[in-house]
């Protein structure tokens, strides 16, 4: 199993709908930031490319809230040789309210998929 990379983040009035529920979409949006911060301790100052989204699925359980505190915890389940397969599960209170599978690639500045350098492989290893 490796490292599981954790970000809190607050629900906020403009992540919900007229209801107090968080948008669908701003799930996205939200784990997006998440891969961020797990991308910003894993990847090393590099010019040679960086990840993109190629796949991405949600599977919804539990409604969030406004001023909900929740944790995205990211799980990079897979690594291939340009690409990595990642959860992300929502959780407040200990519950799972929604788990993300997301697969990203590596991309070169051509835009074509590329491997994924040695230096953050041993970053991903350590």
């Amino acid at each position: 199993m490796m490292k599981v990379f954790k970000f809190p983040f607050s629900i906020a009035y403009s992540d919900t709908d007229a209801g107090g529920i968080v948008y669908h979409g701003r799930y996205i949006e939200i784990a997006e930031r998440a891969r961020m911060n797990m991308m910003r301790e894993i990847e090393t100052d590099t010019n040679e490319g960086g990840f993109v989204v190629r796949e991405l699925s949600i599977k919804y359980m539990h409604p969030l809230h406004l001023a909900d505190d929740v944790v995205v915890e990211t799980e990079i389940i897979n690594v291939g040789g340009a690409s990595m397969d990642l959860q992300q599960k929502f959780v407040h209170d200990d519950v799972i309210c929604a788990i993300m599978s997301i697969t990203v690639v590596f991309i070169g500045a051509d835009m074509r998929a590329k491997r994924i350098p040695d230096s953050i492989l041993a970053h991903l290893n350590s």
